[in-house]
């Protein structure tokens, strides 16, 4: 007990506190919502952060090191990631035409956000040991084929969001270890080409209509439109301090769709306002500087390469979400990082931060 106790001392526990603070917002948040619904969203939601957070201690006592070294285990990880992405395509239960989940007795998982994670890990596993070499065009099309299996497969349920924070991880993992500047314009141009391709053939009219809609949501108010409307609605009305908890119309009146996950941003902006906004978001990069500055701060290439590709997919997520919830982005089913209602999410973002934990206490320069 002694030895656990003093493991917790040598915590960062700023940036512990921030990723608490910004779990109970999104506790308030879904406390506030479990009004409206017989579905227990907060419950549930306060079991999977006692789980993540004991989850978070037990990871962080593994020494990060591990990682590094034994390829196979995290290669294991990855083959078990695709394998069971592959099965959701079959046997996963099946929500508004996405089958991104599987279900029993009333619990489920979303293998995606595992995926996110372990992808992390395998590609700073793999270009930490390949920085030198990484001009050569071989090892981005390895990497990129690691990228590749798990994308193609989450496209397939169909999941845009998700296959979105995995392609942005990977392009952020290739710049901070070292691309070059012709063959990042390279990368892009390839990009641009697949998104064309992409946009032909691969995405369904649902898919398209929400891209095109955010441009002007009022072409079509009560379809692809609506979700965006609605957002904007809820945003604005919160003003300065928020109409006050459990009297944010647009979620309690049910005008706000999915307003435990994909809005939680707006129906949490509409009751506490610009200056429970400001808190949030302020907390969002304060967990974003604690986390790039453990990375700057560490000894070796896979510290340093997990450490600013966990703060990338929490950036771009957060930054998708909070666009999307605002109108200036297209809505894609992307959930806020600790605040949106998920167990699968919370817990692996939790796992994700007890790594980053055991980085800073056993990396040399980490202190």
């Amino acid at each position: 007990m002694q030895n656990l106790l003093n493991h917790i001392r040598r915590f960062d526990w700023l940036l512990t506190g921030a990723v608490l603070a910004l779990v109970v917002i999104g506790l308030i948040s879904l406390f506030s919502l479990s009004s409206l619904s017989s579905f227990p969203y907060f419950n549930r939601q306060l079991v999977w952060f006692l789980l993540g957070i004991i989850f978070m201690l037990a990871v962080s006592r593994v020494d990060f090191r591990t990682f590094r070294t034994q390829s196979f285990l995290v290669f294991l990880f990855y083959l078990v990631s695709v394998l069971l992405l592959s099965v959701l395509l079959f046997a996963g239960f099946s929500v508004r035409g996405h089958s991104s989940w599987f279900k029993y007795q009333g619990f489920s998982l979303q293998p995606v956000e595992t995926t996110k994670l372990v992808l992390i890990i395998l590609l700073a596993k793999f270009f930490s040991k390949r920085h030198i070499e990484i001009y050569q065009v071989r090892h981005l099309l390895v990497s990129g084929v690691y990228l590749g299996i798990p994308t193609a497969l989450v496209l397939l349920q169909p999941d845009l969001g998700s296959a979105i924070i995995l392609v942005s991880v990977w392009v952020a993992m290739i710049v901070f270890s070292g691309m070059k500047l012709k063959h990042f314009m390279v990368l892009l141009l390839c990009m641009a080409l697949v998104s064309g391709l992409a946009w032909s053939f691969a995405l369904k009219p649902y898919q398209k209509a929400r891209v095109t809609s955010f441009l002007n949501p009022y072409n079509d108010s009560k379809g692809a439109g609506y979700q965006m409307i609605q957002s904007m609605i809820a945003v604005g009305s919160g003003r300065i301090w928020g109409k006050g908890m459990g009297y944010g119309s647009q979620s309690h009146l049910n005008f706000l769709p999915e307003a435990e996950t994909d809005f939680i941003f707006a129906a949490y902006a509409e009751e506490w306002g610009f200056a429970g906004v400001s808190i949030m978001i302020s907390l969002l990069f304060f967990i974003l500087w604690r986390a790039v500055r453990i990375g700057l701060r560490s000894s070796d290439n896979f510290s340093r390469l997990y450490t600013l590709g966990f703060a990338a997919m929490i950036f771009v997520q957060s930054f998708i979400h909070i666009g999307m919830n605002m109108g200036v982005l297209p809505v894609t089913g992307i959930t806020l990082p600790f605040v949106s209602y998920g167990g699968s999410s919370l817990i692996t973002l939790l796992i994700g931060v007890g790594i980053l934990q055991n980085i800073r206490m056993n990396s040399r320069l980490g202190r």
